[in-house]
């Protein structure tokens, strides 16, 4: 069967006709909003938010309103394309997709006849979607044997902090912040990352709530905010108990609560009474009066019986401590019984509401028909040492083939120097599906085009809200553009893989993934579904933890030799501590880019400018840094040259190099990942990209790159 016929995706839209066809936007943000797009004469003409879907409400955010610029982008791979030239010099020729997967599955069965383990998959949310992220991928790499993939490079420290308190990634429902009396938006840019929270949160600003942010940044969520605390970066779990310490001192505990429905609670307030607030003023550099004001307006609350709800995200979990802080915040609502209300309570992620039948999506089991039904674990974070590896009893083989989808590892991965030099390994053998030619794609032996998501059928749940969404194709691929599915099926024809999962189609995929607890047809013609999650599912207990309750004090982190309670963590570069290098450095997302999605958007980028490093005037003046001048930014790591912003959003003591651009895109061919670490964080493997101490120098002006 030849490779190369003309590809029509099921449900596209059929030319000479206008219509439109309801889809679900892929990125990585908890809002999974549901989206129309309008086709005429097989042309997608128009795209907006879905006015039925009540989570999306007709609105889009600004980055996916401009989508169809991506689709259409002129710098759409359109053909498979084969290296012939060194590696990241971008020298490429094309091919047929018979050529380049006869060859990859060639070279893929020679490596695996040696060891399947030297052959890694490398992914993560570049699409959301349960089929194109890892449905028919899982089953092709677990039937092979390669190496696992330890997805860690987004959220895994958090999680590990839910799942060892509240006991797993379940929270309240993110519609009923709109009843809230005081919301923390605890490291969070919601207008720029969580639009349709915002939406709830405004609701809430305008029926008298309080709204406080707690971020180091001065974003422009926290401009809109009564109060902003602007805690050092890895400090959250200093703060947390401080807010305890006050609730307990004055009796705003809910006992009846805490005593039903908790583990540890003796444990945890003999911990939080060692943190008054001026101790944690002086370790988050906060004046101690913002501490016991904050403490006030919880304790009012827990007075007038108003409900006191937390927007924690993922930013202030990218630290050393990280999953200990997250645990450490997610106890303070407990202490105040917030579980209460439907309107109280704490929201990290609510994807652990979703049934997923992942065993019959990814199927482990191939792993026994595999040549390696146990193989090794590879930590995503740490790319640029596993890459440098060479082979070793503890390590195993030496990695010698990488499959790298839904993902640019080498502008997002952490210090991307090792990075790059582990990918410019000729003996290294890569294969990359991709939509643009990213910087990872430079790197790449082959370049597969993929689809987007107006392209293909996928099915989504949520981390930000409950729930399911259907991705019907509104268009047929573009040119020679395929989905990930389509590739991984392909390639495991090839390697004499027969078993009949690999011969699911996408709709089928799509109906298997939460089987018979999502009525089906009710996507089919809406596009959405709602889960039953219950409005305040923890008013009465009833936590998914081993005990039933809310483990103040874990038994499971206390079996395995390590303290039970939250505990408040240095970071691996404590603020300060290095005078070498005495600002910390956070990286948090630029507003028009979702990671290093969308920098290539023209539209965008212009919005963006250009790679910057905000600073604040008191560590901007001492070193003859003026707004608008050139600096270089570095530590051991690396170095990384861009311009200095003094406009007020950098907190003393603390730089923030808004990402994450392509490298191709920075003055110097490298971005602010040059300098962070491949350290992990406490629990869960995660990266520690906000833990990074650098100094900065003023430079003679730099002749920006073009990309």
């Amino acid at each position: 069967m030849s490779a190369d016929p003309p590809f029509v995706a099921a449900g596209a839209a059929s030319a000479d006709t206008a219509r439109t066809v309801i889809g679900a936007c892929p990125h990585d943000c908890p809002d999974t909003c549901s989206f129309v797009t309008t086709v005429h004469d097989g042309r997608a003409v128009r795209l907006q938010g879905n006015p039925d879907h009540a989570q999306t409400g007709g609105v889009l955010c600004t980055k996916v309103s401009r989508y169809l610029e991506r689709v259409y982008h002129p710098d759409r791979l359109r053909q498979p394309l084969r290296c012939v030239g060194p590696k990241g010099a971008g020298c490429f020729e094309p091919v047929t997709w018979d050529e380049a997967l006869d060859d990859i599955a060639a070279r893929l069965r020679a490596i695996a006849a040696r060891d399947p383990q030297a052959i890694l998959p490398y992914s993560y949310a570049g699409t959301m979607g349960l089929v194109q992220g890892e449905a028919m991928a899982a089953r092709f790499f677990h039937r092979l044997g390669a190496s696992l993939l330890d997805r860690t490079i987004c959220a895994s420290a958090g999680a590990a902090g839910l799942a060892y308190t509240l006991g797993g990634k379940v929270g309240m429902r993110v519609e009923h912040f709109a009843e809230s009396k005081l919301i923390l938006i605890w490291g969070s840019n919601s207008i720029g990352s969580n639009l349709h929270f915002w939406r709830y949160a405004q609701q809430a600003k305008r029926a008298g709530a309080r709204l406080v942010c707690i971020d180091p940044r001065r974003t422009e969520t926290a401009e809109k905010c009564h109060a902003h605390l602007a805690l050092l970066p890895g400090t959250d779990a200093a703060l947390a108990y401080a807010l305890m310490h006050e609730c307990i001192v004055h009796g705003w505990v809910d006992d009846d609560y805490v005593q039903r429905h908790t583990l540890g609670r003796e444990a945890l307030r003999e911990r939080a009474l060692q943190w008054p607030p001026a101790r944690a003023a002086a370790v988050c550099g906060l004046p101690v009066e913002q501490i016991t004001a904050l403490a006030r307006d919880i304790g009012a609350c827990v007075e007038r019986r108003d409900p006191v709800a937390i927007r924690l995200n993922y930013g202030m979990q990218r630290v050393r401590g990280g999953a200990n802080a997250v645990r450490a915040v997610a106890c303070l609502p407990t202490v105040i019984g917030a579980w209460r209300h439907r309107a109280g309570g704490l929201l990290l992620s609510s994807s652990g509401w979703y049934p997923v039948q992942r065993d019959v999506l990814y199927r482990p089991d191939l792993l026994q028909r595999s040549p390696c039904p146990q193989p090794r674990v590879i930590n995503m974070s740490t790319i640029g040492d596993a890459l440098l590896r060479p082979a070793s009893p503890d390590f195993g083989p030496a990695i010698e083939a990488l499959i790298v989808y839904n993902s640019n590892p080498v502008a997002v991965a952490p210090e991307s120097r090792r990075v790059v030099q582990g990918f410019a390994r000729e003996d290294l053998f890569t294969v990359v599906l991709e939509q643009f030619q990213t910087d990872t794609a430079d790197y790449a032996d082959y370049v597969l085009p993929a689809t987007t998501q107006l392209e293909h059928w996928d099915i989504h749940l949520s981390y930000g809200h409950t729930d399911v969404l259907l991705n019907r194709p509104a268009i047929a691929p573009l040119a020679q553009a395929r989905p990930n599915t389509w590739v991984f099926r392909e390639l495991a024809r090839r390697m004499g893989f027969d078993e009949p999962c690999f011969a699911d189609d996408d709709l089928t995929l799509c109906r298997q993934a939460f089987g018979d607890a999502v009525d089906f047809e009710t996507l089919l013609r809406e596009g959405h579904a709602p889960l039953a999650v219950p409005d305040a599912p923890f008013a009465n207990g009833g936590f998914p933890t081993p005990s039933g309750k809310f483990e103040f004090a874990s038994p499971r982190l206390a079996a395995q030799g390590l303290d039970p309670l939250p505990a408040v963590l240095p970071n691996h570069e404590p603020p300060g501590a290095d005078p070498r290098h005495p600002l910390a450095m956070i990286s948090p997302p630029a507003r028009n880019f979702l990671n290093s999605t969308f920098v290539n958007v023209t539209s965008l980028r212009d919005a963006e400018g250009e790679p910057v490093l905000e600073m604040h005037p008191d560590d901007a003046a001492p070193r003859g840094i003026a707004d608008g001048d050139w600096v270089e930014v570095f530590n051991d790591r690396g170095r990384h040259r861009t311009r200095a912003r003094l406009n007020g959003r950098a907190r003393p003591g603390v730089v923030v190099g808004l990402g994450i651009w392509w490298r191709k895109f920075g003055a110097d061919g490298t971005n602010v990942n040059e300098l962070t670490s491949q350290a992990l964080t406490d629990l869960g493997g995660g990266p520690t990209f906000y833990d990074c101490a650098v100094e900065v120098l003023r430079v003679a002006a730099v002749t920006p790159a073009r990309g």
